[in-house]
């Protein structure tokens, strides 16, 4: 009977789909008695071969000896075999990721599973793949509902068989009418302007006058729904209940898509993402990030702010690792302004420039990140946004040394955590476009809803491109699959923060008047705390 540490060298590789022959077995087994590595460190030392094997462009399902070989020789010259843990260095583990520099991956129909996309990416994008970014949300969308518990059938007989819950598609309502149907479809208006839900089948115009209400969330034209209703003799689908789908937690995706570098910069197993959370807490739990938003450079107050915020920083030792601040940049748009406004947006980034230099400690130990808001001067207004042209950050980035321009959205990825940054007025976008909503929904529930509704779609802007213009391209650098670690929704709306299905989302506020929100974001505990700096007058 196989030992332990058999079963467990067995699991590891099966959880990546690799089957071991008995020669690849014992293979492992010698590397673990020669290394001495502890039992409980099995796992994570097999992890490692596992992960780095599936890289492999020669990968076969049946472990190769060869390869396995070569892998391990590969991980001695990197010393990388659960040898004594070194301090961790954070600035090693931090990286910046613009959108458009995101690797593609699309969901195949045929394989069930994300393939990497093979062609080149333009701005421009193409019909197939506007076509292609909507099919992408909703079979990611439809492959983790069929996970959930409600609508994935046991392998054991039971009882709740009998309640399962069974998804159609829009032509299997053809010829049924007074049947009732469950869809997962976008709402949309047909060109009739009539309401309906489609999926990669058709579409079915919908009568939502016998809904009592819908479920919890905001519902948009461009939203993905569940709609529940009795189909009749007109060919319209009666509805009497709509929800939003349900999320899938991090942990859940990343168990089964953990091999997959969305990010482009390394992919970690959940195994090692515990083992770093468990040293952040130990050894970097003094570590921080802020986030600004709206850093009216145009406004006279703001300078002041900035400075007395890096004057608190130095007198109590309160060095942030990260500093993100998000537009906009100035008070008024100026893409139709004349020469003198232009002139002085980029003198207020020079003004910036020279402040932030004054503080030596912190520009030296801080990352400055800056996040285009809409109205500042990009590449484009469509989403993913290209970054502040850097005809007006030239002075920033000759006096700071960690700077880093970024798309909008942008992510921050440090150890296994991810961190989604987005500035948009989202909620005020959200709202003007809604089909559906509870009524009296104010406040806390609406700040839910609209931080339910991003996360249960996986996208940040779930709206139709006549709505928010999105390049089609670049569609996946606004997807939420998997659940990031924070999402901030840097919006002019007021600050909050809550946290939905694991996922850690605030809105720092804006950095304007005299009253300056802020948020801080702590990587070891997962969450944030609201910030404020007020300014007397005699400041």
């Amino acid at each position: 009977m196989a030992d332990g540490r058999q079963l467990t060298i067995i699991k590891v590789f099966r959880k990546y789909s690799h089957s071991l022959g008995p020669d690849a077995l014992q293979f492992l087994e010698e590397i673990l008695e020669r290394h001495d590595i502890a039992d409980n460190e099995v796992d994570f030392s097999i992890e490692t071969i596992a992960r780095e094997y599936n890289k492999q462009d020669d990968a076969a399902m049946k472990v190769s000896l060869d390869i396995l070989r070569r892998v391990y020789d590969a991980l001695q010259d990197q010393g990388n075999l659960g040898e004594a843990e070194e301090l961790l260095d954070p600035d090693s583990h931090l990286y910046f990721i613009d959108a458009f520099e995101m690797p593609s991956w699309h969901w195949s129909q045929e394989r069930g599973t994300f393939e990497k996309s093979s062609s080149s990416l333009t701005v421009a994008g193409s019909a197939d793949s506007r076509i292609a970014a909507v099919r992408n949300r909703l079979h990611i969308i439809k492959q983790s509902i069929l996970r959930n518990e409600h609508f994935s059938p046991s392998t054991l007989p039971s009882r709740d068989r009998e309640h399962l819950v069974t998804l159609k598609s829009t032509k299997q309502l053809l010829g049924r009418a007074g049947e009732r149907f469950l869809l997962l479809g976008m709402l949309a208006h047909n060109k009739e302007g009539k309401l309906c839900v489609e999926d990669s089948d058709g579409s079915v115009e919908l009568d939502l006058s016998k809904m009592d209400e819908p479920g919890e969330g905001l519902y948009t034209e461009g939203c993905f729904a569940l709609v529940e209703g009795e189909y009749n003799e007109d060919s319209i689908l009666e509805v009497v209940a709509m929800g939003q789908p349900p999320c899938e937690d991090r942990e859940t995706a990343r168990s089964i898509y953990g091999h997959i570098d969305f990010l482009g910069q390394g992919s970690t197993s959940l195994l090692e993402d515990s083992q770093f959370a468990r040293r952040i807490r130990e050894e970097l739990s003094d570590l921080y990030f802020f986030f600004l938003s709206d850093v009216w450079l145009d406004h006279p107050q703001t300078l002041v702010g900035l400075q007395k915020m890096f004057d608190n920083c130095i007198e109590n030792s309160f060095i942030p690792k990260v500093i993100v601040m998000c537009g906009n940049f100035t008070s008024k748009s100026i893409m139709q302004g004349g020469g003198r406004d232009i002139q002085r947006y980029q003198e207020n980034f020079d003004s910036l420039a020279d402040l932030i230099a004054s503080y030596p400690q912190i520009t030296r130990d801080t990352h400055f990140v800056f996040v285009p808001g809409p109205l500042d001067i990009t590449g484009s207004s469509a989403l993913p946004r290209r970054p502040i042209l850097s005809t007006f950050t030239s002075h920033l980035r000759s006096k700071i040394p960690k700077v880093h321009f970024t798309s909008n959205p942008c992510r921050l990825k440090f150890f296994g955590q991810e961190v989604v940054i987005f500035r948009e007025d989202s909620m005020a976008r959200m709202l003007r476009n809604t089909i559906g909503i509870k009524p009296n929904v104010t406040g806390e529930d609406l700040r839910r809803y609209l931080v339910q509704s991003i996360l249960d779609q996986s996208h940040l802007t779930p709206l139709t491109t006549h709505i928010q213009p999105v390049l089609p391209d670049f569609d996946h650098a606004l997807r939420l699959y998997p659940l990031p670690t924070a999402v901030i929704l840097a919006d002019k709306y007021e600050k909050y923060k809550l946290t939905y299905s694991g996922c850690h989302v605030f809105n720092p506020g804006g950095f304007v008047g005299n009253s300056f929100s802020f948020s801080t974001y702590c990587p070891a505990e997962r969450s944030s705390e609201e910030g404020v700096l007020v300014i007397e007058q005699e400041d």
